[in-house]
């Protein structure tokens, strides 16, 4: 446990994009520290072999929601859903999302709006939805999955660093609105990270990995639980991801632009 963090009690975690990658590394941190499970991802068999994974090495009760968060009532229906048997959830993580690369107006737009979809409006969807209950119960955490990208514009990959960028200030302003409420929102800002995620949004090898010992989906996984446990608000894991994070301000938003365009364009 590190300094100012609470020994978790347990309790029932919601996690979004479960089946792989951070989402499932977060599936088993919570698993580890106590928590029963709720995993929604649009793999049923993947998450049900998860599933099976965790109840049997942590002796954990594991719910499968199969859901595609793309599809716009999807966050009313999971929500119905999970109320049906579960009056209230300890934790919210909306981990779901993903991305895409090549120039705005050539991309394709169904694409670009199911990204919309499952990053912005199934992520402010389900927080409003299972908001009340934790502000009334006066105890609840929400983790939600923003990335360095939100620290500035992202040509070539441009509807997915804005839709960080609104995770970001969104979780920022609701963590505001909630002090003294008892209920936590954490925004967790990770880098280049060891999964699949850069080869499903068509971007080639990441240049500011290239070099770099990367954090496995695991190592970024229990920081992000540190962090949510530690009630921070924003937290940028790694030296190099925090300097990243901090340079748009230091420089002019004109440069920002052009030497975000050049990491992309190393991508081709």
């Amino acid at each position: 446990m590190q300094e100012g963090e609470r020994k978790p009690s347990g309790g029932i975690a919601l996690i979004t994009g479960a089946s792989s990658g951070i989402g499932e590394a977060l599936a088993k941190e919570f698993a580890v520290h106590g928590f029963d499970l709720i995993l929604v991802a649009r793999s049923e068999l993947r998450l049900r072999e998860i599933a099976s994974q965790l109840g049997h090495t942590y002796g954990r009760t594991v719910e499968v929601i199969p859901e595609d968060l793309s599809v716009r009532d999807a966050p009313e229906e999971l929500f119905r859903r999970v109320s049906a048997h579960h009056p209230s959830i300890d934790v919210l993580v909306n981990n779901a999302g993903f991305g895409d690369f090549g120039p705005f107006h050539t991309s394709d737009w169904d694409k670009n709006r199911r990204m919309i979809d499952v990053n912005i409006v199934a992520l402010t969807a389900l927080t409003r939805l299972f908001l009340p209950g934790m502000v009334a119960r006066r105890s609840g955490r929400i983790l939600n999955i923003a990335s360095t990208a939100a620290f500035q514009p992202g040509p070539l990959m441009s509807v997915y660093y804005a839709s960080k960028a609104y995770v970001l200030h969104f979780s920022e302003a609701i963590a505001n609105e909630l002090e003294g409420t008892g209920v936590t929102v954490t925004a967790y800002c990770p880098g280049p990270v060891r999964t699949g995620f850069q080869e499903a949004a068509a971007a080639g090898d990441n240049p500011l990995a290239k070099g770099r010992r990367l954090p496995s989906p695991d190592e970024v996984a229990l920081d992000a639980f540190r962090a949510l446990m530690a009630g921070k608000v924003v937290q940028v894991p790694g030296v190099m991801n925090y300097l990243l994070s901090l340079a748009p301000r230091m420089v002019s938003r004109s440069m920002v632009r052009k030497v975000s365009r050049y990491i992309q364009d190393q991508r081709r």
